[in-house]
């Protein structure tokens, strides 16, 4: 008995999915309820017109039955655009949803709800979180989704267009606080380094998060990424520093490089023969000139290099 309850309550608790809604062409419905309309007219003035009393009597009520039964039955036309959807319900249960375009015919005691399946664009506001370092930073992405399943969208979350852009935000707070907006290390992704790898990592997080809804992440960018105004300039400074340190070690590489150029030539060619002190002299002459960053004054030496 247990068993069975229990699984009583795990069919009861899953989520309701999409099906097509049962309909009919909408034309031949049309035609039809017109139809109904004119013979109810018809069949009232008939009655009305009619001589005898029974006559009179059971064409009038028949011709307004006709009138009234043709109208309501008009009332289950709906006409459905491109990227529109009608979810059906009859009596609060699910029937389906119209995703047929054009001009369809359901029973009129449902009731139909309008969704957009288009595709739409949020944009989120500016937010202000620590990065995996501990920094603040400034952010905001842009999501384009869209409604791929409208039953789930319609019973599982209350609105659903809020549920997104809610989500979306949850979404771009957790991807910040788990990367650091520059990598110190090599191999280490970073928000402003790495756009492409973060922005899929966002994709991915992003869908998890609103699939309950129904909804699909068609893409996800970030349109702003900045530090907070209050360590802006001090982190412009460090990456000011940074870059001129990188530009320096490849300036030493390069000069070091050309220094074992010019002695293996030298060797190579046997122009002058160097012993280790002025092998020395040459080297840091070369190096002075290579890695300094103003124009060397050239220094006459008149004398011996060991005087």
């Amino acid at each position: 008995m247990s068993d069975t309850r229990a699984d009583a309550v795990d069919t009861a608790e899953e989520p309701v999915r999409e099906f097509p809604a049962h309909s009919v062409g909408g034309g031949t419905a049309l035609l039809g309820g017109l139809l109904g309309l004119l013979g109810g007219v018809a069949l009232v003035v008939v009655g009305a017109v009619a001589s005898a009393t029974a006559l009179k009597a059971s064409l009038i009520p028949l011709g307004v039955l006709v009138f009234i039964g043709s109208f309501l039955m008009m009332c289950g036309l709906n006409t459905v655009a491109p990227g529109e959807a009608r979810v059906v319900q009859l009596f609060g249960r699910y029937r389906g949803t119209l995703r047929t375009d054009g001009l369809r015919w359901v029973n009129p005691l449902t009731s139909r709800t309008k969704i957009s399946t288009r595709v739409r664009n949020h944009e989120t506001a500016v937010l202000k979180v620590n990065d995996a370092d501990g920094n603040p930073i400034e952010l905001a992405a842009v999501v384009v989704w869209k409604v791929e399943d409208t039953a789930l969208a319609t019973f599982e979350v209350d609105d659903f267009s809020e549920f997104v852009e809610t989500q979306a935000e949850a979404a771009v707070r957790q991807i910040a606080i788990e990367y650091p907006y520059d990598a110190h290390e090599a191999g280490t992704l970073s928000l402003r380094e790495n756009a492409e790898e973060i922005t899929e990592k966002l994709d991915v997080e992003l869908q998890e998060r609103v699939q309950a809804a129904g909804v699909r992440i068609v893409e996800s960018r970030f349109t702003h990424l900045a530090y907070a105004p209050e360590i802006a300039s001090a982190m412009l400074q460090r990456q000011q520093a940074g870059a001129v340190v990188a530009a320096r070690r490849q300036i030493v590489d390069g000069a070091v490089g050309m220094v074992e150029l010019a002695l293996a030539r030298l060797a190579e060619e046997d122009i002058v023969e160097l012993d280790p002190e002025r092998k020395a002299a040459m080297v840091s002459n070369l190096m002075v000139v290579l890695c300094s960053d103003r124009a060397a004054q050239p220094v006459v030496n008149t004398g011996t290099l060991y005087q």
